[in-house]
């Protein structure tokens, strides 16, 4: 590499905000993208590690509550129309269908154990739902954002050949600053994709274990609601 070629690279900008301002209009939009994506991803990473530890720290405490010895129909009093968790609400439900399936005279409406039953599962379906809120999103990002970023490499390194047969000039100087700008949008496609992938994965599986939870607490509550509609 003579003198002036090894100059001309000293003085070459390699920094992120460099690059991103010298790409072309089409691979900023796409860097844009993928940053917006990597930010949005991390928010939800971190508001679903929050709302899971608070739904197993509100399960647990209901859990101390139900299996207490408390009689049921005080608990549900207490906890009354506003249930302030997952569980409470599931607990609440089947509670309300309870009472509800009581006839003035005190005996039970026919059918009540089926309508229990679903009305904790649609409980549980709601909670399901606002649990896994988001996660389809991660879902989204972690297959996509390599092949966005993909797409601007490939539309950079076009766009350095074009400018490296207008300037009929090879010199590494010329050539590197255009893949650098082309290959940041690969990294950026991975940054953003190999997290969602690895967080889309382990909050998936909490989710379903806690919903499972919900579910084998709704099976527990149907037995012992059960019992007393044999009796």
């Amino acid at each position: 590499m003579d003198t002036t070629t090894l100059a001309t690279a000293q003085d070459l900008d390699f920094s992120f905000l460099a690059l991103f301002l010298k790409a072309t209009f089409l691979n900023q939009v796409v860097l844009v993208m993928l940053i917006l994506a990597s930010v949005w991803a991390w928010g939800i990473i971190i508001q679903k590690h929050l709302d899971f530890r608070r739904a197993r720290r509100e399960a647990d405490a209901f859990d101390a509550a139900f299996w207490s010895g408390e009689p049921l129909d005080e608990l549900y009093d207490r906890i009354g129309d506003a249930p302030n968790g997952p569980a409470e609400k599931i607990f609440a439900a089947g509670m309300l269908e309870w009472r509800r399936s009581h006839r003035q005279d005190g005996r039970l409406i026919a059918g009540a154990q089926a309508r229990i039953d679903r009305s904790m599962n649609v409980a549980i379906a709601k909670e399901a739902e606002a649990l896994n809120k988001g996660l389809g999103f991660l879902a989204t990002v972690g297959s996509t954002a390599p092949f966005i970023g993909l797409f601007g490499t490939v539309w950079g390194i076009k766009y350095s050949f074009e400018q490296i047969a207008i300037s009929q000039n090879t010199n590494l100087a010329v050539v590197a600053p255009g893949i650098a700008e082309a290959l940041l949008a690969t990294a950026l496609g991975l940054l953003a994709a190999i997290p969602a992938v690895i967080f889309y994965n382990k909050l998936s599986g909490e989710s379903d274990r806690i919903v499972g939870a919900y579910e084998s607490f709704a099976d527990e509550f149907a037995t012992i609601l059960s019992r007393q509609l044999d009796a």
